[in-house]
């Protein structure tokens, strides 16, 4: 899904970590301890601030926690360091995006791609239905190109741009923006995390997506609706200003429609499969050229030269893939978007990812993970039950583990013979995984997910959490399910 084909070792061989000399409540200690750290960190001292670098050091402190659990209970430091490692092992895939993403909106800014989108998108799109089009731009890029990662970073972040040259919240774009993305990625054949849930159930991918239809459009459907009644509600005060700041991008950038041949060839290469971090790389290598040839007053007014050279030229987009980089413009307002920190932008969420897969390097290596799946699995006595706990699971490995494929393997691994031994059908247990684990992954902020997008759109996970509509309600949509018995498919049918 998200990290389409980015990590370096096959997820579903993911080796759990058991030990059974660790109860549930020693297992639970560290994530109390961080829950409590993160809480007092955000709520009492940083607030919006945290993700500079305090919340970093809750999630190292965090894993000291751990560490003592396991000290404590025969695990030697030997093996936590080599869980960790192999926890980061896995996301090197998904750190160079994030390098890649930041160089990409570098180039995208000073080549007037997205300059060029924003100021189109401010002409085509009414500010009342603006976010429901944002959730369906999104759906149909996610679907096509399987990876809301990509979508988000791409016309993800032109629509956060038209969005607040609009006046709207960027909480509220940000929302539309995943809510669309998380819904075409989930349902995408293309997406990894759609292919992995039912490898992990044993069931078939497109009957796991035709039974995920059953959750997940009426939730896409109450999506779009409540998008609908914010914008029939929306007081949107930039809509009488618009021509000025369409004339503002006019003077800035050289405004062309054939500067959307670099997106449209990076969406191609994407549904043909191709790496995300190899289309993302040429997408920046090409929007460079278009600097070049579309703005060189761009560059020649970021490198503090008169006329543009070759030397100039590679100074100038260099700069703009790897540091800050403001193009000024005659409106404030534009000048705030019309920013980017390149590579260094990223860093942060780097950073924060890192800690993250510290963490729960450690968690696994001393067993909670497992132990608390087990305990978790234990309390599933009925058929709801066994959905809840499945739930509760995902939910709680987003949490600790930090990661939305440990968050679909864990309890994959977990829950599969208990749905059999209650004669379930695979495709219960892996829309379930994907209801739960792999949608609400972006909600939270230290997990890989919530990272990436809010340093991608610039957005906190705090101030979209609320309007990710889509991501929050599909855990409540597939319990529903449950509880009415609503299609539930048995081994022996085919309902």
């Amino acid at each position: 899904m998200e990290q389409q084909n980015t990590q370096s070792s096959d997820p579903k061989h993911v080796h759990i970590v058991e030990n059974k000399e660790l109860s549930i409540g020693e297992a639970l200690i560290p994530v109390i301890a961080l829950v409590l750290m993160l809480f007092y960190n955000v709520f009492f001292v940083f607030g919006d601030d945290a993700l500079s670098g305090s919340n970093q050091f809750i999630l190292l402190l965090g894993a000291a926690v751990a560490a003592i659990v396991g000290f404590f209970n025969k695990v030697n430091y030997r093996q936590m360091i080599d869980e960790v490692a192999e926890n980061l092992k896995t996301t090197t895939g998904a750190l160079l995006i994030l390098l890649m993403v930041g160089a990409l909106a570098g180039t995208w800014l000073v080549s007037g791609i997205i300059p060029t989108m924003i100021y189109y998108g401010l002409q085509i799109l009414n500010p009342t239905f603006f976010l429901v089009a944002c959730v369906l731009i999104c759906a149909i890029i996610s679907i096509a190109t399987g990876s809301s990662w990509t979508t988000s970073a791409t016309v993800g972040i032109a629509l956060i741009g038209i969005g607040e040259t609009l006046g709207i919240s960027l909480g509220m774009t940000a929302g539309a923006v995943l809510s669309g993305a998380y819904f075409g990625d989930k349902m995408s054949p293309l997406s990894d995390t759609t292919n992995l849930a039912p490898a992990m159930a044993g069931g078939d991918l497109f009957e796991h997506i035709k039974y995920m239809a059953i959750t997940t459009v009426p939730t896409f459907v109450i999506t779009l609706i409540l998008f609908l009644i914010i914008g029939l509600n929306l007081d949107v005060s930039g809509t009488p200003n618009i021509s000025e700041q369409l004339e503002a991008i006019g003077n800035a950038f050289n405004i062309s429609p054939l500067l959307f041949i670099v997106p449209v060839i990076v969406i191609a290469l994407i549904v043909k499969k191709t790496p995300p971090l190899v289309a993302l790389l040429l997408g920046t290598l090409l929007a460079a050229i278009a600097a070049i040839i579309a703005q060189p007053h761009i560059l020649t007014q970021i490198t503090g030269v008169e006329t543009l050279d070759f030397k100039s030229a590679y100074k100038g987009v260099m700069q703009a893939m790897t540091v800050d980089t403001a193009v000024e413009t005659s409106s404030s307002e534009l000048n705030d978007l019309f920013s980017s920190g390149g590579m260094s932008g990223m860093l942060g969420t780097i950073w924060l990812i890192i800690c993250a897969m510290v963490f729960g390097g450690v968690m696994d290596a001393i067993g909670a993970l497992s132990r608390i799946s087990k305990a978790l699995l234990s309390l599933a006595t009925t058929t709801f039950g066994l959905f809840a706990s499945t739930v509760a699971s995902c939910l709680a490995l987003n949490v600790t583990a930090s990661d939305q494929y440990l968050a679909l393997v864990v309890p994959g691994k977990m829950f599969k013979k208990a749905y059999q031994d209650k004669g379930l059908a695979p495709e219960n247990l892996s829309r379930t995984l994907e209801d739960s684990g792999t949608v609400t992954s972006v909600l939270v902020p230290w997990n890989t997910c919530g990272a990436y997008q809010s340093g991608v759109l610039g957005v906190s996970v705090a101030d979209y959490f609320l309007y990710t509509f889509f991501n929050w309600i599909s855990p409540f949509m597939t319990l529903l399910v449950a509880a009415v018995k609503f299609k539930i498919k048995t081994i022996k049918s085919n309902v």
